[in-house]
């Protein structure tokens, strides 16, 4: 069986969904009997195959969402015909917002429906998986919402998304004496805390981290440092502001964009991950951090609870008050952060890719 993988909306690696589909080319099962052959823009064709011999088809648009989604709603159908896919697989749906597929159909979710703030959005969405015969969805949290508003719970399969444990793991060259981590073209110093995500939007809580690392400095003169790292999204100009306005100016450092083969080196250099995000699906940089060996702080809202099970702090994220107090906590009881690092050592063994994309394809081969 012949199987389409839509690239489209995956942001060229650069986000959660594009790193699902870095490491779903990685972890095709060589075992399968599925054939598997991926279709994007052409500047993605050694984004997600540079390792892999999995085959590209380029398709001619321009490089932004509303030429994406008139190629997906006017010109899908047909090119999947063209191609003799027997399924399709859309990791971006969301994104994409694909409309009715002559073959079988996958999609992956990876957000919540109730994130979608577009009405035309969710309308589009709710059609797509209307027709589609599997949705995997990557938490319970991300299932009970679709559920929710009303989509067949006979459809969905949760299937948890995975990391890569040999990116993250500690390193002893990011011991607690060194001054600085070097991750050109940056050399951080150190102590500092770290919150890696998108500035895409408010339910970030960028700013809300913002007013509480501001807290946590007038009430200890602790020399940390705050360091937030995301590709630029919706909120960035905001976020920037905030900074830019906040009397600690000079020791909060945005660095954009990080590939995740450097993320390893940033998590292992902090004194701690703080995520506040209240609205993840799945919240992939808090497994990432404690496997890396660093103590998390997190939002208690989303399915964070979920996957960080008994490791994390968890805090109410527009409390700043609340979230400064935690991380004065994990800053003057070494014991308790270590307790935290080995707790979070053995959620973050329960998550790994070769496990997440086997699952999904036997699912897949289900189907036929």
């Amino acid at each position: 069986m012949k199987i389409g993988i839509d690239a489209f909306g995956c942001n060229h690696g650069q986000s959660g969904i594009g790193a699902f589909l870095l490491n779903f080319i990685k972890n095709i099962p060589p075992e399968t009997s599925l054939e598997f052959e991926l279709f994007g823009l052409e500047i993605d064709r050694y984004t997600y195959t540079a390792d892999s011999e999995i085959p590209f088809t380029s398709v001619s648009i321009d490089d932004n969402i509303k030429a994406i989604r008139r190629w997906h709603k006017i010109r899908l159908k047909n090119f999947c015909k063209r191609n003799k896919y027997d399924a399709v697989i859309v990791p971006a749906s969301d994104i994409v917002l694909p409309r009715k597929i002559k073959c079988l159909s996958v999609f992956i979710m990876n957000r919540t429906f109730c994130s979608l703030n577009d009405n035309r959005e969710r309308k589009a969405l709710k059609k797509a998986f209307k027709n589609a015969e599997l949705i995997i969805a990557s938490s319970e949290y991300i299932k009970n919402d679709l559920v929710v508003n009303g989509f067949e719970k006979e459809k969905i399969r949760v299937i948890k998304n995975g990391i890569d444990h040999k990116l993250f793991f500690p390193l002893e060259e990011t011991k607690a004496d060194a001054e600085f981590v070097d991750i050109k073209p940056f050399a951080i110093k150190r102590p500092y805390f770290i919150y890696t995500s998108r500035l895409s939007s408010s339910d970030k809580k960028h700013i809300e981290l913002i007013k509480a690392f501001e807290i946590f400095k007038k009430r200890t003169n602790c020399p940390h440092r705050l360091v937030l790292a995301g590709s630029d999204g919706a909120y960035t100009e905001k976020i920037h502001k905030a900074a830019w306005d906040s009397e600690y100016a000079s020791e909060i450092l945005i660095t954009g964009h990080f590939p995740q083969e450097s993320l390893q080196k940033l998590y292992c250099g902090s004194a701690a991950c703080v995520f506040p995000a209240v609205s993840e699906g799945v919240g992939l940089p808090v497994i990432e951090a404690m496997a890396c060996g660093v103590p998390v702080l997190c939002s208690n809202q989303g399915a964070l609870p979920e996957m960080g099970g008994d490791a994390p702090i968890y805090f109410d994220s527009d409390n700043a008050e609340e979230i400064a107090i935690d991380m004065q906590k994990i800053v003057e009881d070494e014991d308790f952060a270590k307790e935290m690092i080995k707790k979070g050592f053995a959620v973050s063994k329960n998550f790994n890719w070769e496990n997440t994309i086997k699952e999904t394809v036997a699912a897949i081969a289900t189907l036929f």
